[in-house]
């Protein structure tokens, strides 16, 4: 009988530990995943999800170094200095049990480059990917690139096997509505695999007890429930009612009551994102042309608008101090970053209502403001900020103010003619800058200029120092490239966005500082 009791207590205790080791992340921010393709959109929130479910080959870990993922050595090739060998992990497996492969490398890449994937800006140098047996990569590139393992950190890797008997080889095409397996279902090699997902409403994952880096990384919380909040204060009240435990796109407005609850954290950190307006600098509107023309077409407009933002009031009123008043649309751990360039040009309403004269807009006119109010932190604030300050030099700028899900597509679609957009940067160097935001927008290039500018000599520099090896004179090319759109100011910098992540104080969290969560690395307390 004692020992009948004994293996019952041993049993229950067990069972105790078992429970005691089950934990659950309750994440909520203010917007969704836009997709679960993880080819389809490159933004933000979207990758932050996929990056739970699915791996590249290269990560940037919170500390913003380069580590290995599910490849464990890169090189340039010793035989052909345009060639990249990438060494893949073994046995690793995907959720569905099946092997990883350099055939799924190879598919995943051209994949990624193909029309309606969003991440073939980063890699338009590629010429061609090949597999050299079943753990052995080798990228081909139009010359020399020293930037490409930093372009890969966000490139997820799919199981080419699952994606043929799914119907899902084509990547979705996102900005005309399409839905597809992919978009809707998971098949990765990450930490965690997806168990269910209401878009808008909540996305559940567990771990993945086959994953390669169990041994590796803390992995402390078993499942995670990833729940969307777009009202901040009901965002704020989850937190502060113990329905969730971390919170992103904490409103500045609510650091001090949530500072103030014992149970609770801010962790901080500066971002890699710059805030600014974009600006269609065409012939024509796409809203309304004024009788005399875009009046956005004349350089000495924007920069009469550029001087009228008082950037330094949303910084104190907006931004409750919470961010970094920019003069340059590139965050200052970019390389190519330097003082001068973002130097914050000052705020005068008399000499913008100058320039505005001079150019013979000196009635002003009116313009649609396409704004967020669901993606940066105070984005519709901002916005409504902005129409007031240009109010004074005779800009009228009506918000329109709506989520994400259509504010992208109306910018890449190349349907707003002044717009706020958001910018990290990935590969931490400027040329992901000018090859998103500057290049003119085609294909590959400029896939997020949406101002119709177009600079012959922008566009050749832009392609050269993704190849210079050259360091020196890389940088100097950079400088030029800065200075040069710079003066033709097709967006107006508002700030450096400061990053605030609030969660219970047994939650482990360093803040990364692209604002990616890598759930793995979280530690339970």
């Amino acid at each position: 009988m004692m020992m009948k009791h004994l293996l019952l207590a041993a049993t229950a205790m067990t069972m105790t530990m078992g429970a005691a080791q089950a934990e659950t992340l309750r994440w909520a921010r203010s917007s969704d995943s836009l997709t679960l393709d993880p080819q389809a959109q490159n933004e933000g929130p979207t990758l932050a999800m996929m990056h739970q479910m699915m791996e590249p080959l290269i990560l940037r870990n919170p500390s913003g170094e380069l580590e290995s993922a599910l490849a464990t050595d890169w090189a340039v090739s010793t035989e052909n200095p345009d060639a990249w060998n990438f060494t893949l992990r073994e046995g690793v497996k995907y959720h569905d049990g099946a092997d990883f492969t350099a055939e799924d490398a190879v598919f995943s890449f051209e994949r990624a480059m193909s029309e309606n994937s969003d991440m073939k800006g980063l890699l338009t140098s590629i010429v061609s990917v090949e597999a050299n047996g079943d753990h052995e990569l080798i990228i081909t590139t139009d010359g020399a690139n020293p930037l490409l393992p930093s372009s890969l950190t966000n490139i997820f890797m799919m199981d080419k096997g699952w994606a043929e008997a799914n119907g899902a080889q084509n990547v979705q095409d996102f900005e005309s509505g399409e839905e597809t397996f992919a978009s809707q279902n998971v098949n990765g090699t990450g930490p965690y695999r997806l168990v269910s997902r209401e878009a808008d409403v909540k996305t559940e994952m567990t771990r993945f007890d086959g994953y390669w880096g169990a041994d590796e990384f803390p992995l402390d919380y078993t499942d995670i429930v990833y729940t969307p909040i777009q009202n901040p204060s009901t965002r704020v009240a989850a937190l502060l009612s113990g329905e969730v435990d971390f919170i992103q796109d904490v409103p500045v407005q609510d650091l001090q009551r949530i500072e103030s609850d014992p149970e609770l954290k801010i962790m901080t950190s500066p971002q890699n994102r710059v805030i600014f307006f974009g600006m269609n600098i065409g012939d024509e509107l796409v809203n309304g042309t004024p009788e005399g023309g875009n009046p956005l077409a004349d350089v000495r407009v924007r920069q009469a608008m550029n001087m009228a933002i008082n950037r330094d009031a949303i910084r104190q009123v907006v931004m409750r101090g919470q961010s970094i008043p920019a003069g340059v649309v590139m965050p200052p751990f970019v390389n190519g970053w330097t003082e001068e360039l973002d130097t914050v040009p000052t705020t005068d309403v008399e000499a913008a209502r100058a320039l505005m004269e001079e150019a013979g807009w000196a009635d002003g006119f009116s313009i649609q403001l396409d704004c967020p109010n669901d993606r940066y932190v105070n984005d519709e604030a901002i916005c409504q900020a902005a129409v007031g300050m240009l109010a004074q030099i005779g800009v009228t700028a009506n918000l329109n103010a709506q989520p994400k899900a259509q504010h992208f597509p109306l910018i890449n679609g190349l349907g707003s003619d002044f717009y706020m957009l958001g910018w990290g940067v990935p590969t931490y160097d400027s040329e992901y800058i000018f090859n998103f935001l500057y290049h003119t927008k085609g294909d590959e290039f400029g896939t997020w200029n949406s101002t119709r500018y177009s600079n012959s000599k922008i566009d050749e520099m832009t392609r050269a120092i993704a190849a210079e090896v050259d360091l020196e004179a890389r940088d100097a090319m950079i400088a030029e490239m800065w200075q040069i759109v710079k003066e033709d100011m097709i967006y107006l910098p508002v700030h450096h966005q400061t990053l605030n992540w609030a969660m219970r104080n047994e939650v482990g969290a360093a803040v990364n500082a692209d604002d990616t969560v890598h759930v793995k690395y979280f530690t339970h307390d």
